[in-house]
């Protein structure tokens, strides 16, 4: 089996793509990062056995999608999963939001996905067989202040992922979306360490606080958790599992 994972050289992204891996599945990784960083996430990947590829397209370039789809399929034969997870994220009130911030959230977490889908759709079809999973995010089912663009991504992503999840309704092809909490990556680990210098207070005690803000768990969830989701899907065990947004947030949708 061949997977796509875009956004995949870090964070959650990378922890999808070692879960595949682990359950045999070759990788096209898709991301930004240093020479030495996109090298140890292949070899991260890699060292399940399986084969690994990198593609580092820009996702708001279509001719760029095109290419690492189509690269993808030259590699390995065909694409089995595809996982969209790029996504990038810009914090302003609407009246002040960046124009030029709002396109580029648009493009990367909700436009690249749909190329991608379109991209891949054709030979699912023709081998009645595949799995489509989108990493949206607890804001593709509440809202935040001052996250417009993103939250506006993340509905979309669902509301995509419902409709190429009924239209494949009949086949062997599904579509779902994972919508994640609060997610302990290097990025938001950096936060947690700023908010914890800025407050003067402990790591663990600013932990608490953010995670407080949203998360009655008070606990991250981890790339490798939400990797185990990605697996799940894609098994025979979820095939009647179809165009569900799967929020896995430590509460924070129950509220």
């Amino acid at each position: 089996m061949n997977a796509l994972v875009t956004g995949s050289t870090s964070g959650i992204g990378l922890g999808i793509a070692q879960r595949l891996a682990a359950k045999g599945v070759n990788v096209m990784l898709n991301g930004f990062g240093t020479p030495e960083q996109i090298e140890a996430a292949k070899q991260s990947v890699a060292a399940y056995g399986v084969k690994v590829g990198y593609h580092g397209a820009d996702l708001t370039k279509v001719a760029e999608v095109e290419d690492l789809v189509k690269s993808t399929e030259q590699l390995f034969g065909q694409v089995d999963v595809l996982v969209n997870n790029a996504g990038i994220q810009h914090v302003s009130p609407v009246e002040s939001f960046d124009p030029a911030k709002w396109d580029a959230v648009i493009a990367i977490n909700l436009s690249a996905a749909f190329h991608t889908t379109r991209l891949v759709l054709p030979g699912m079809q023709a081998r009645n067989w595949g799995r489509i999973v989108n990493i949206a995010s607890a804001h593709g089912l509440v809202a935040s202040a001052n996250k417009s663009a993103y939250v506006a991504a993340k509905h979309g992503i669902v509301g995509l992922t419902k409709v190429v999840a009924l239209e494949n309704a009949k086949t062997g092809i599904t579509c779902n979306a994972v919508c994640p909490g609060w997610v302990l990556t290097p990025l938001v680990q950096a936060q947690v360490d700023a908010r914890a210098v800025r407050e003067g207070v402990s790591v663990e005690e600013a932990k608490v606080g953010l995670l407080s803000e949203k998360q009655p768990s008070q606990e991250f969830v981890t790339p490798e958790q939400l990797g185990g989701l990605v697996v799940f899907l894609c098994s025979d065990d979820a095939q009647e599992v179809r165009g569900v947004a799967w929020n896995m947030d430590g509460g924070w949708v129950a509220q």
